[in-house]
């Protein structure tokens, strides 16, 4: 995907637990890859449950269900946290 990405760039693209089978080593590099990879005019929409990637992620959106049945969305602009 990433060498068709570099021949045609898309405006974004969604990754659906791309990182799951990485260890935390390599959750850092594919970090840094995807951000890297950004600067080239694609946005990545990630969809994940490991914490590396959502730290290294510019904002972040996330649905919880605090009582049975009633989800919520949160986002939270990480740039702005610091």
């Amino acid at each position: 995907m990433f060498a068709l990405l570099s021949y045609q760039p898309a405006p974004f693209s969604i990754l659906d637990e791309i990182d799951a089978p990485l260890d935390e080593a390599n959750i850092d590099r594919f970090a840094n890859f995807l951000k890297d990879y950004a600067t080239r005019g694609t946005q990545f929409i990630v969809i994940t449950h490991r914490k590396g990637t959502m730290e290294a992620a510019d904002v972040l959106h996330g649905v919880t269900m605090e009582e049975s049945g009633v989800s919520r969305l949160l986002s939270v602009k990480l740039a702005e946290m610091e």
